[in-house]
């Protein structure tokens, strides 16, 4: 996979892209990540990349033409071509931006699926409308929140996508577990040693037996997501078995003794 990241701060890269799984998906050539610094692309002296809105506002808003010189030096069509709405479907042009769909884990498999990414990191009150209407494929939001720029989502969105690209992650299988992957919360996880301070790994946990480890888990997984985020079970497919474990959740929680004035 190649990602390409047009941005006014590459330097804000450096450290992630040296680190970690990513840095090590870099070396051994899994994925290509390119900095694009889209001020070259502007089209005065000066090197200008936004102007005061029309009609009046607050802020600055990141002009249309370093964008649109930039994507049409990345992907090699002519200067006088109006839009990228027709590249082939294995490149994504992304905008990350906070009226985007708000990010998930099913965008991120969608995502990894392609053969190149295009992420544009604006700096600024906003974009220029035309970008959205010409240029891009995708807007993306990491959530109900505001940052000072797109870079610190690109950065999230590349992490997330990488990790999924195959030879990435050392155990693969590791990847089907994880939270949202099978649309419910991650079960607990414990490591040695049994106990410490009082605290002991649930005995399931060391029982070897396989069957009642997975039952556990399971169950621990739709307790937890019952308690943290009840609207995912809305979403997801649960089996009979699945219903079983959430009724005796629901009368052990129930029956669990009042906390108050502890």
């Amino acid at each position: 996979m190649r990602i390409d990241v047009l941005t006014l701060f590459p330097e804000m890269f450096t450290g992630f892209l040296q680190a970690s799984i990513l840095g090590k998906a870099i070396q051994r050539g899994l994925v290509d990540i390119r900095l694009v610094n889209f001020r070259e692309f502007s089209q005065n002296k000066h090197g200008t990349v936004d102007d005061t809105p029309y009609g009046g506002g607050q802020g600055m808003v990141l002009k249309v033409e370093p964008i649109y010189y930039a994507l049409s030096h990345l992907l090699g069509f002519p200067p006088d071509r109006r839009s990228v709405r027709q590249l082939l479907p294995s490149t994504r042009v992304i905008l990350l931006c906070p009226q985007g769909e708000t990010y998930t884990q099913a965008k991120a498999e969608e995502l990894a699926a392609a053969d190149r990414l295009i992420l544009i990191c604006g700096h600024y009150e906003g974009y220029d409308e035309r970008i959205r209407q010409h240029l891009i494929t995708d807007e993306i939001s990491l959530g109900d929140f505001i940052l000072t720029g797109g870079e610190i989502p690109a950065m999230a969105l590349i992490d997330s996508v990488v990790r999924l690209c195959p030879g990435v992650v050392g155990n693969p299988a590791s990847l089907k577990e994880e939270s949202y992957v099978s649309g419910l919360l991650e079960y607990p996880h414990y490591t040695r040693p049994a106990e410490f301070q009082g605290w002991r790994v649930p005995e399931v946990l060391l029982s070897g037996h396989h069957a009642e480890i997975e039952r556990w888990r399971r169950k621990e997984a739709l307790r937890r997501t019952l308690q943290r985020r009840p609207d995912l079970l809305a979403r997801v497919e649960l089996s009979p078995t699945d219903r079983v474990l959430l009724d005796e959740i629901r009368r052990e929680e129930q029956e669990r003794p009042s906390t108050e004035g502890e």
